[in-house]
């Protein structure tokens, strides 16, 4: 592989600066592996933009020799792989810096050559040395990612929403809703999504695409999306502190429709006042949602939860632990109680046993002595499964997943890692 491939990595650079061609060749690389059509040059350059904003590193593999006749040239990458790092909230508002892995493709014609192993084994190993803790990604295969160490760690649900005359909320407002103009969420999403981040576990900060895709600013195509529509919810107070960014599907899309793009609510009041006003809009018949939560308050708050029809039950966030001993003393625990864990990593970055010993919910992690029986033995991706509280440690146990070395102590797992609301990540990347 060293002989037919050369691996680069940069950052992205301002329009007329040396290596912007090189990012936008990466780009429409990006785009050929996820099936886009050709991106134009404006569009590239405010992808490039908000690639800037976000600190990006851009990874690509590049044919060293001659390449094929007629095929794409050398200076577009056969395999890509993009990092950037924002927090995460682990639980009880406690934050940890996580590194991103997104934007991960391989030419089908370049593929069993190694280049994803050795893109993704040299991302780590530098992630790690550089101090990081954890990992995450979101996958479009689910069968990938585990031989890398990563687990699901949260999940999501697409929805369709009946909100003809049986749609009813069992809820008295306390705020009120409002339509404004799409364009106020490029300031206000971030700072409603914010205080959401704070109060959600599995929450990880969003990158500065999404204030320009829910405003429409920047759309699938580049251009303006001008079929997004916004409304703000206000608390008592005149506060904003939620929104609904949504646009109509069209008069051929029976039952008349309206999908969701971004719902966001910082408190449990906005959030069900913002479906109250999504049942009410004129001549729409259903609402549908392809990114809602899966313990949803709606389908309690509603006079008949039959009016929620579920699909498309989804993995969402995968994480993978880098450091054991950071990254399980960076989070609060539900339970005091000891934990001896026994962790199995192939690519060795988080291997061997530790002692988590908690005490008023802080947690004080050590490497196990070497004659320490662990308690429960797992493979590092079942700890990223476990460590957000959303994948039970009895059930990993039940599956074959997680072996019980100490009777009980799967269930006491459970009780230690849960958090204070169920873990839900509203951001793609």
């Amino acid at each position: 592989m060293a002989d037919k491939y050369e691996i680069r990595r940069f950052r992205a650079v301002e329009k007329g600066e040396p290596g912007y061609a090189q990012g936008t060749d990466w780009i429409q690389a990006v785009g050929f592996g996820f099936h886009d059509t050709r991106r134009n040059d404006e569009f590239v350059d405010k992808i490039m933009a908000m690639y800037r904003s976000d600190d990006r590193e851009l990874t690509g593999v590049y044919q060293t020799g001659d390449v094929a006749p007629h095929s794409l040239a050398a200076n577009v990458p056969v395999a890509t792989f993009g990092t950037l790092r924002k927090d995460l909230n682990v639980g009880y508002g406690r934050q940890l810096r996580t590194h991103m892995v997104t934007a991960v493709t391989v030419r089908g014609t370049h593929r069993r050559q190694g280049l994803l192993r050795r893109m993704m084994t040299e991302d780590l190993s530098a992630a790690k040395a550089d101090g990081m803790a954890i990992a995450a990604l979101t996958a479009s295969e689910g069968s990938i990612y585990g031989r890398f160490g990563y687990g699901v760690a949260t999940f999501e649900r697409s929805v369709k929403v009946d909100t003809g005359p049986r749609f009813g909320l069992r809820h008295v407002p306390s705020g009120t809703v409002e339509i404004a103009d799409r364009k106020v969420l490029l300031e206000l999403a971030p700072e409603v999504f914010e205080r959401v981040h704070r109060h959600t576990p599995g929450s990880i900060v969003r990158q500065d695409a999404y204030r320009q895709n829910v405003s429409g600013t920047v759309g699938r195509e580049g251009k303006e999306d001008e079929a997004i529509k916004c409304a703000l919810h206000y608390d008592a107070a005149g506060t904003v502190d939620g929104y609904v960014s949504y646009k109509f599907a069209g008069w051929d899309t029976k039952p008349y429709t309206v999908e969701v793009v971004d719902l966001v609510a910082a408190t449990d009041a906005a959030y069900l006042e913002l479906w109250q006003f999504l049942g009410s809009i004129d001549l729409i018949q259903r609402v549908s949602w392809a990114d809602a939560p899966v313990d949803d308050p709606l389908v309690w708050a509603l006079s008949d939860p039959r009016c929620v029809e579920a699909s498309d039950h989804r993995d969402m966030l995968w994480l993978r632990i880098l450091d054991g001993v950071r990254a399980l003393g960076a989070r609060r625990y539900a339970a005091d109680g000891t934990l001896v864990l026994g962790i199995a990593d192939a690519l060795g970055f988080a291997d061997g046993t530790f002692v988590v010993d908690v005490n008023g919910g802080e947690a004080s992690v050590s490497a196990a002595a070497p004659d320490v029986r662990p308690d429960l033995s797992l493979d590092v991706a079942d700890l990223g499964s476990i460590y957000l509280g959303a994948v039970c440690p009895v059930t990993l146990q039940a599956a074959g997943r997680i072996r019980e070395h100490t009777p009980g102590a799967a269930l006491r797992a459970r009780n230690m890692f849960a958090v204070e609301r169920a873990p839900h990540c509203l951001t793609h990347f």
